[in-house]
């Protein structure tokens, strides 16, 4: 490595301000004198041209000379500053001579332009500074990929868990709606179940104060049914098929509103009972009873005959709610009162 020429010595010049202060209120005594030094035509070689320093090959980056020139004038202060605290004599310092490039590309650029933040290091100390740089590097994208990785890890982990726990809600919430049916189911049955007991105990209970009105029966016509034997088209009550002189009872208490002949129904006999419904005994072949007469469940009011429009002995029964003209079926309402005709 070549070390720069040192400049001519420029001639001394007393200082004619020997007497003035720099930085200070007063004279000092360590200071100056000062002498200035103007660069002449012998001391700086001349350039042709326009200069400028080669670039780096091998993809280095080349330092202008200005750049460098601030480094040397800061080396040059810096070891001037420490042989002024030290004493010791000024250590010379050396630069490696860096070619000029003329405006003329045709001129080859020498190799021994080196870039300048690579000065004084050696080759290993070169590539370990690369290598170091690169791992850093790598370092840096591995860790800023396995932090990504792991973003994306927990955002899938947290839908996993919500996607758990709605699929645990929804599980929850129709074994709730199940539970809630089966109770609901379980109640209505108990409560069918309760309703069909207390019907049974009130049936049980009516049918002691209710009885069929007669025994040995057969069950010959229906409530509605059509034919040419009834006047009316259709039959208006129900027929117990017995032999003649059958004993005919109160179905339930009541006071005995009529007891005569009364046309096609013959001998018949009416009872009121106490919620205004009449229940007509017809075709009897004898009346017990008068009108007037209060009778309870069970007592002989009759017997069973074949008067009036018929074809053989049997009891004909109606109902008529509330003394109406068109009676119901005599079958349902003995049905509702506990009794199985």
């Amino acid at each position: 490595m070549a070390s720069n020429r040192p400049a001519p010595q420029a001639p001394f010049v007393p200082s004619q301000r020997d007497t003035d202060t720099f930085g200070y209120d007063r004279l000092r005594t360590d200071e100056g004198p000062f002498e200035e030094w103007n660069p002449t035509a012998e001391s700086i070689r001349p350039v042709r041209g326009r200069h400028r320093v080669s670039k780096q090959r091998g993809g280095g980056l080349a330092r202008s000379s200005t750049v460098l020139g601030v480094g040397v004038i800061a080396a040059v202060g810096a070891g001037g500053m420490a042989s002024a605290n030290s004493g010791k004599p000024p250590v010379a310092i050396t630069m490696p001579d860096l070619p000029l490039i003329s405006d003329d590309s045709s001129e080859p650029a020498d190799d021994a332009a080196t870039a300048f933040s690579t000065m004084g290091e050696t080759t290993e100390q070169t590539a370990q500074g690369t290598s170091d740089a690169g791992e850093a590097l790598r370092s840096r994208i591995i860790a800023q990929a396995e932090l990504q990785q792991d973003q994306i890890d927990n955002k899938a982990a947290a839908a996993a868990v919500a996607a758990a726990q709605k699929e645990a809600a929804d599980a929850a919430a129709k074994a709730e709606k199940e539970a809630k049916a089966k109770a609901a189911a379980a109640k209505a049955a108990a409560e069918e179940e309760a309703r069909k007991k207390a019907e049974a105990e009130r049936l049980a209970e009516l049918a002691k104060q209710y009885t069929l009105p007669t025994s040995s029966y057969t069950i010959t016509s229906t409530f509605g049914q059509a034919g040419a034997y009834w006047s009316s088209g259709y039959h208006t009550g129900l027929d117990f098929a017995a032999p003649t002189g059958t004993l005919i009872k109160a179905i339930h208490s009541g006071t005995v509103t009529f007891a005569g002949w009364d046309g096609s129904y013959g001998y018949k006999t009416e009872i009121t009972l106490d919620d205004g419904t009449e229940l007509w005994f017809a075709h009897q072949s004898s009346i017990s009873v008068s009108v007037g007469q209060k009778v309870n469940t069970g007592d002989v009011i009759g017997r069973v005959g074949a008067t009036g429009n018929v074809t053989g002995a049997h009891l004909h029964l109606e109902v008529h709610p509330g003394g109406s003209t068109s009676g119901i079926d005599p079958m349902a309402w003995l049905q509702g009162k506990g009794l199985t005709p």
